[in-house]
């Protein structure tokens, strides 16, 4: 099937047309014709012979988009000024930038926020460490770092290629949970050189956020920082994940009547999401769950396991279901998948229990399309922002951040992810809660703060607060 047109192909048009009948209605008919899809048209007063209009068209990939700019180059009475790609225009100088809390407009200020007015801070600091967390930066600002190893569906792009992503998960700490976040992408090669290099980074910052770090290393890195570190250490791609998971699948079950301690689950995918997923689920109950990776279904004596694998194997599939994903589907109530692209059939999902819950969530492309599974399931969600339902982790890690930082938390417990999913999923109503909107608009900044309060309190609660 191919793909639709979408914001993140979009071009952006400047042409000039002959302010004669037909020439606007033409171009439109070709751009149309080429498949593309015009978004926006600036407004315009047709004066003189000719006249300048802006443009903004959907396209489906980077060939597409030269295949419309082509389609409008060859339009009679059109002439095409410039063209762009408004992703790449939106990415120029990077997406972040520092600014000052204070103005600095005379002696006085230079005096207090610099020589010799700040070595009273200084020294106030060296004497009481735990002061940092209320006169320096680290009261609300934290790492995002990343080897650029397991970016997105990227796979492996290093360290540069990973620093666009880095940049759009600041923008996005910024602007829904008010906390200042760093890129921070390391040229290492293994594990051990992230751990060691985080420790020493640490006094700057209040909170560490790992992010698209291949597994098994994720894991290491995660548990070596979480006993080094007295700051709290959060890796994204399993925890977020599995924090919007468990939301989504708590509102799904609000809607089909199910149990969750009576679910038959399977998750495709037993990385860090998976295992993490895995983990929440069982920790709200959940006592049936499958997880198959590449090599089939996970369990107990299968050869090829790390560690993180293991201890998957040894707390699922007790009944040792083995084979392809195909082969463990029947009777299943509930298919998350965190995993690769078109690995989940249709005849799959006719195999599943009455009311099928499917989170098709690889991305950019999921493991089934909704186009596919529609009329076959009852609730459908995507880690896509194109379709109803999306399962999105800026729903969590903003709100996390911003109340472990409030509580000035050591460390983000089992029970803050729980407070986090409960938060998302009440925060829509049993009158608004239907088949396609179990998951509240990733835009609404309440659900945030939400997530913030709740995740305060679950921390001052466990006892894991430095204040």
């Amino acid at each position: 099937m191919s793909r639709p047109p979408a914001t993140q192909y979009s071009i952006h048009l400047q042409v000039t047309l002959e302010n004669i009948p037909g020439v606007l209605g033409r171009l439109a008919t070709e751009i149309g014709a080429a498949g593309g899809n015009i978004f926006a048209v600036d407004a315009f007063v047709a004066k003189g012979a000719t006249l300048d209009r802006d443009m903004v068209v959907n396209c489906s990939s980077v060939e597409h988009q030269h295949e419309v700019v082509a389609a409008v180059e060859n339009t009679p009475g059109v002439t095409l000024r410039a063209w762009w790609d408004r992703t790449f225009r939106k990415h120029e100088g990077g997406k972040i930038e520092v600014l000052s809390l204070y103005p600095v407009g005379d002696q006085d200020d230079l005096s207090m926020m610099y020589t010799p007015g700040v070595a009273r801070v200084c020294n106030a600091i060296a004497a009481d460490e735990t002061l940092a967390d209320e006169y320096t930066i680290r009261k609300n600002t934290v790492a995002i770092v990343s080897d650029g190893t397991a970016v997105l569906g990227l796979g492996d792009i290093g360290p540069k290629g990973a620093m666009p992503v880095m940049e759009g998960k600041a923008l996005l700490f910024k602007e829904f949970g008010q906390v200042d976040a760093f890129p921070i992408c390391l040229d290492v090669s293994t594990p051990e050189e992230i751990i060691e290099t985080v420790v020493r980074l640490a006094p700057t910052f209040g909170g560490i956020n790992l992010e698209d770090i291949a597994a098994p290393g994720a894991f290491q890195v995660e548990e070596a920082l979480k006993e080094r570190l007295d700051i709290p250490v959060f890796h994204d791609d399993q925890h977020g994940t599995a924090v919007v998971t468990l939301a989504a699948l708590w509102n799904a079950l609000r809607i089909t009547g199910k149990k969750m301690e009576d679910l038959s689950i399977v998750i495709s995918g037993v990385g860090a999401a998976g295992v993490a997923i895995g983990k929440i689920l069982m920790g709200a109950g959940a006592t049936n769950i499958v997880g198959v990776d590449s090599r089939g279904a996970v369990y107990d004596g299968r050869d090829g396991l790390n560690e993180w694998k293991q201890w998957f194997a040894e707390n699922t599939n007790t009944d040792r279901k083995q084979g392809a994903l195909s082969d463990v589907m029947a009777g299943v109530d509930v298919f998350i998948g965190v995993s690769a692209p078109d690995v989940l059939t249709q005849d799959d999902i006719k195999a599943m229990n009455d009311d099928p819950i499917v989170f098709a969530m690889a991305n950019p492309d999921p493991e089934i399309r909704p186009e596919l599974a529609e009329g076959l399931v009852r609730v459908m969600g995507t880690g896509r922002s194109d379709y109803p339902n999306q399962i999105n982790n800026v729903l969590a890690f903003p709100g996390i951040f911003r109340g472990a930082l409030d509580a000035r938390a050591k460390s983000i417990t089992e029970n803050m992810k729980l407070a986090a999913a409960k938060a998302i999923a009440e925060s829509i109503s049993d009158e608004d809660l239907n088949e396609q909107f179990i998951m509240p608009p990733v835009f609404d900044k309440s659900v945030s703060q939400r997530v913030a309060e709740a995740v305060c309190e679950a921390a001052i609660a466990d006892g894991v607060t430095r204040a």
